[in-house]
């Protein structure tokens, strides 16, 4: 059995209030656990392979082509590949949640 808490694992994104931490990668994907500070916004890009967004805390807002849409802790939103996606935390409290990418980029 392997375990590991996010907060001792190496960033792998720390700029603009908004921080990443890869909590698992195997050649079948990954996790990202992402935190945003009041007011950050990862900007938009495109990924080549499909994501998912689970969120675990806050009200982050989540945007996906032209569509913007905030969201509450324990929902699932799906972005396909190659589609422009970007996250935006418009609160005053942090918000979290989990990045899964399918296959590994």
């Amino acid at each position: 059995m392997e375990s590991r808490f996010w907060k001792d694992l190496p960033l792998v994104r720390d700029k603009d209030g908004v921080r990443g931490t890869k909590i698992y990668s195997q050649p079948e994907g990954e996790i990202v656990h992402m935190y945003l500070e009041p007011g950050a916004k990862l900007p938009l890009h495109n990924t080549s392979v499909n994501v998912a967004f689970y969120i675990l805390e806050g009200n982050p807002t989540i945007i996906i082509s032209d569509e913007e849409q905030s969201f509450a802790p324990d929902t699932i939103i799906d972005s396909p590949k190659n589609i422009p996606h970007g996250i935006i935390n418009n609160s005053d409290k942090p918000a979290r949640l989990l990045v899964i990418k399918m296959p590994k980029p």
